[in-house]
């Protein structure tokens, strides 16, 4: 690795962090206004199946923005250490990069969850967000349906980036997925996908219930959905979920410089 290239890598993982606390402040303050006890939204719009479909789609939108702006434009918007992991299984990302993205996301998620006190009593009748097996649900069910949509979610990236025609689109995919996903998942585990994600609530809430599944799962889905998507992976030439051909050409070119 050149020294150019390291001197980049504070900066990359300042974007990751930055990310990552952006996702968790917009999209679990959506949460907390659509499912808070005493929000207006729970009145405005008392199916709680259409509450999740909205909540879904904006949570989405809140990722998508993420990686169409600089943020997504400086480190790939990864935000999750799923997604990492799967850049890294597949050889887009050394391993010393992908642990700082992984650390740089933690530490985002729970920057960006500090803020989140600020919701009061709203935020705190549904724990800021965390992520917690539903009522009737055991742990191993809410461990398969996190396996199950992080799957969805990286089989959904792989096909996308490794087509040059659908390339471009790979964020407005997120919008649309979890307003699926959020609605079939929702009451068994959360739709969490992110172990970032419900990191950050669980942090400032103290809601640990069977923490260790929103690790497990998602890597279990992840790491089957790389499998599944090894030969799609040998098209994607970029550790980033939005870029254009210039990316790839320049870190191409950082590549030989390193050489």
């Amino acid at each position: 690795m050149s020294a150019v290239v390291r001197a980049e890598q504070p900066r990359l993982f300042l974007s990751e962090a930055i990310g990552t606390a952006l996702l968790l402040l917009g999209g679990l303050s959506v949460v907390i206004v659509m499912f808070g006890n005493g929000s207006p939204m729970v009145r405005l719009l008392p199916s709680e199946t259409l509450r999740q479909t909205i909540t879904g789609f904006l949570f989405g939108c809140t990722g998508g923005s993420i990686a169409l702006s600089w943020v997504g434009k400086e480190s790939g918007a990864h935000i999750n250490p799923i997604v990492t992991l799967g850049f890294w299984m597949m050889r887009k990302l050394e391993a010393r990069v992908a642990a700082g993205y992984v650390a740089a996301q933690l530490i985002g998620a729970a920057a960006g969850s500090l803020p989140l006190l600020l919701w009061g009593s709203l935020g705190r009748s549904v724990d800021f967000g965390a992520t917690v097996p539903g009522v009737g649900y055991s742990t191993r069910a809410a461990m398969i349906g996190e396996a199950a949509t992080t799957f969805a979610l990286i089989t959904t990236l792989c096909v996308f980036l490794a087509f040059r025609q659908l390339r471009r689109f790979t964020p407005f995919t997120m919008p649309i997925l979890y307003a699926i996903m959020v609605p079939l998942e929702a009451a068994v585990s959360g739709t969490s996908t992110n172990p970032a994600r419900s990191f950050g609530p669980a942090l400032i809430s103290g809601r640990w219930d069977a923490w260790w599944i929103y690790w497990e799962g998602p890597l279990l889905g992840g790491i089957a959905a790389i499998v599944v998507c090894s030969l799609l992976a040998r098209r994607i030439g970029v550790a980033k979920l939005y870029h254009f051909e210039g990316d790839r050409r320049r870190l191409l070119h950082r590549m030989a410089a390193s050489t």
